[in-house]
């Protein structure tokens, strides 16, 4: 049977048992592929019979189960004549339990009960998770159906159906193969033997339907004295070209319907072993509920690597974000409309006085130059925002790709490779972030802008990160409280959670810059008291910047008022600098979390406290490739790079999470990041590890715990309702 097995379009199969009534299988045949036999089309309910049957697909094959002995061969030459005078639409297999005839024993029947469910084993690896097996319970003695029955249950059936009629059928119903060939006829017809009995219409003298479906047994595919169940190990004799065989009973000691008794007395013993198996061999606990599906869903979430045909999957599973800059996470588009709402709010001189400031620029169809940034920088705020505006507004697209991205391609180790060191990387995040927000008629848009992008990446937590001093140097914490209240008005959540369908709950996270050293003492102060007004929006500090500034031992002193505050806080460090700097992170400014700390895989014994301590890594792949560089397949300039660390990471058991950093410069997504992540890795990703590196996501972000806590439980149940929905369907 490993030809069907290669077949790569959903396969169907219709298993029957037979006995002297044959025509029980064109009966459901003609019901279920109208477009071969349409054999109910005159009936009075035709419509209720398509809809009833319209989940499954018509068979590619009928496999029959049955006895040996004259009266059931006389039903299977009829059943035979009928699919050779059909055209022979399906594969037919027949196979008989050799030396059985009545059942009158219980060795016939225990035969034939072992035929029967490997016939339902072998069916379902045949057609695949994503194929069909029918099962008919109409045919054949009633122990036949009542073993059919118990095999769909051990082993699933998409339907298990039978065929209802009149005790009595018509004589034309009880006939050869051609009552069965074209659609019944709608004609009054005599019942036999019974004179005076009213007439019945043949086409309406029997109705198929589904008694009920039935879901595998988890029991099947948990391992017992280390294996599980498959036709290997219980098969069926091979057709190999013929339509029918007979089956001999295996040895002693081969029994399927021996071993399935013996599981359903070890039920309990057996999912503990498979989970204790499980937990034993995973760096990062699941989603809890997750342990609760079937061994062979489990299995499946295991066995399925990430690939680009994985994406709206991953859009669709609720996620965390940690790790994400105000200033770089929108695109280019959306930096337009910004812009926009900028450019109406300001008078008609000022954007006159814009217009002067960047008209050489605008007139300039080659590149700007590198230091085009700076003069804008040397405006102030609200000037800058609507020079910036200006820009934005009335450059072509063709200026601002070649100006933002193209200067800096290829995009790959730019820290190292390019001759302008990190600003390489930032550079296309000019006219974003600080350039914008300096200009109070941005936030509104912006805040919206943030909500809808993280609603269409499936984000249900969001910390955004960014500099408030910056923004505003003269308030900050008014920035601040403008920037929560216009993220409430899009529709986000600040100030706790509510278990809603619509969650997204925003947190923020203050960023110091370390190439600003000076006024991070002053900035952290201010963050100290910006906390005491928004103490469930502003949830910790960032220290950020190019790591080669300034080493994190050297602002030890800075942070005291933070540390008195037990303010959260996570560092960047270890992107493209060495395992020093993390080690600094963690032992001189406490960092409960570390922005990318890809050189933790050069230090070993640190990588062992970051897991005994629980001090998460916040991994960014698009970003790490285009700072830092590493090996990507789909990046033709990074094929001579180091593989990304994030497998031994995994295998070593780090906390960690995935995250964008700045989507608009990377111009990516959070799912993205996972295919990302899954290329670049050795092995890739399956989605079982993506469930579990989501949910580190949730477990270290910057929340108090009872409200952590209360969020992971909440994000379990609706995960667990996605992966169960999507497995029933």
């Amino acid at each position: 049977m490993a030809d069907e097995a290669a077949m790569t379009h959903p396969r169907t199969i219709l298993v029957c048992t037979l006995g002297a009534s044959w025509q029980v299988i064109p009966e459901i045949y003609g019901w279920l592929a109208p477009s071969v036999l349409d054999l109910y089309a005159h009936a009075s309910r035709r419509d209720q019979l398509l809809t009833s049957a319209q989940h499954m697909r018509a068979p590619d094959e009928i496999w029959v189960c049955t006895t040996q002995g004259q009266q059931t061969q006389t039903s299977l030459d009829h059943l035979v004549e009928w699919w050779q005078r059909l055209g022979q639409p399906v594969l037919l297999r027949v196979w008989t339990a050799a030396g059985t005839d009545q059942l009158a024993t219980e060795a016939e029947c225990e035969h034939l009960r072992e035929l029967i469910f490997r016939a339902v084993l072998a069916a379902w690896e045949v057609v695949g998770m994503d194929g069909q097996v029918v099962l008919s319970l109409a045919g054949g003695r009633k122990t036949m159906s009542a073993d059919l029955q118990e095999a769909g249950n051990w082993f699933g059936a998409t339907a298990l159906v039978h065929v209802v009629g009149p005790e009595a059928l018509p004589k034309v119903l009880r006939g050869g193969a051609d009552a069965f060939l074209a659609p019944l006829s709608g004609l009054p017809a005599p019942i036999p033997d019974r004179p005076d009995a009213k007439s019945v219409v043949p086409a309406d003298a029997v109705v198929p339907l589904v008694v009920s479906r039935a879901t595998r047994s988890e029991l099947i595919d948990l391992p017992m004295q280390g294996e599980t169940i498959r036709s290997t190990r219980f098969p069926m004799a091979e057709i190999a070209g013929k339509q029918q065989v007979s089956w001999p009973l295996p040895p002693e000691g081969a029994s399927l319907v021996r071993e399935l008794a013996q599981r359903q007395r070890a039920s309990h013993q057996l999912l503990g072993n498979f989970l204790a198996q499980l937990a034993a061999s995973e760096p990062h606990e699941n989603w809890r509920s997750l342990y609760r599906l079937p061994a062979r869903t489990i299995d499946g979430l295991r066995q399925r690597n990430l690939l680009p045909g994985d994406r709206d999957w991953l859009v669709s599973v609720p996620k965390a974000d940690l790790h994400r800059h105000l200033g770089g996470c929108l695109s280019v588009a959306e930096q337009q409309v910004v812009a926009r709402a900028i450019w109406s709010a300001a008078r008609p001189s000022a954007r006159d006085v814009a217009m002067r400031q960047v008209r050489t620029l605008l007139a300039d169809h080659a590149t700007w130059g590198w230091d085009w940034p700076t003069r804008l920088k040397r405006l102030d705020a609200p000037a800058r925002a609507l020079a910036s505006s200006g820009l934005l507004l009335h450059a072509s697209d063709q200026q601002l790709q070649l100006n933002l991205f193209t200067v800096t391609e290829p995009r790959v180790a730019l820290k190292r490779a390019s001759a302008h060191g990190f600003s390489a990387y930032e550079r296309p995040g000019e006219l974003s972030g600080s350039a914008l927000l300096g200009e109070p008629a941005s936030i509104q848009t912006y805040a919206q802008l943030i909500v809808a992008q993280a609603r269409a990446e499936g984000l249900v937590y969001l910390e955004l990160r960014g500099s408030p001093d910056k923004y505003r140097p003269d308030d900050p914490t008014a920035f601040l409280l403008e920037l929560e209240s216009a993220l409430r008005d899009a529709g986000a959540q600040t100030r706790g959670f509510v278990e809603s369908a619509s969650l997204l709950r925003i947190g923020f996270l203050w960023i110091l810059d370390r190439r600003r050293r000076t006024d991070i003492a002053s900035s952290v102060a201010r963050a100290v008291l910006a906390r005491a007004q928004l103490p469930e929006f502003l949830l910790g500090l960032d220290l950020a910047g190019d790591e080669g500034t300034t080493a994190p031992e050297e602002l030890a002193a800075h942070f005291l008022p933070a540390f008195a505050d037990c303010l959260p806080l996570t560092i960047h460090a270890g992107e493209g600098e060495s395992a020093q700097n993390i080690w600094q992170a963690a032992y001189h400014l406490h960092a409960d979390r570390i922005g990318h700390g890809l050189s933790l895989a050069d230090h070993p014994q640190l990588a062992q406290r970051f897991r005994d301590r629980g001090i998460a890594l916040e991994l960014c792949p698009s970003s790490n490739r285009e700072v830092v560089g590493f090996y990507d397949p789909n990046v033709p300039a990074s094929h001579d790079l180091p593989a990304y660390p994030l497998r031994g990471f995994i295998d070593a058991g780090l906390p960690l999470s995935l995250c964008t950093d700045n989507p608009g410069i990377s111009q990516t997504t959070l799912a993205d990041e996972f295919l990302v992540a899954a290329r670049m890795t050795a092995d890739g990703l399956n989605r079982w590890q993506a469930l579990a590196l989501i949910r580190q996501g949730f477990v270290h972000a910057f929340l108090p715990a009872a409200e952590r806590d209360f969020l992971i439980k909440h994000i379990d149940q609706r995960t667990h309702a996605l992966i169960g929905a999507e497995e029933a369907a």
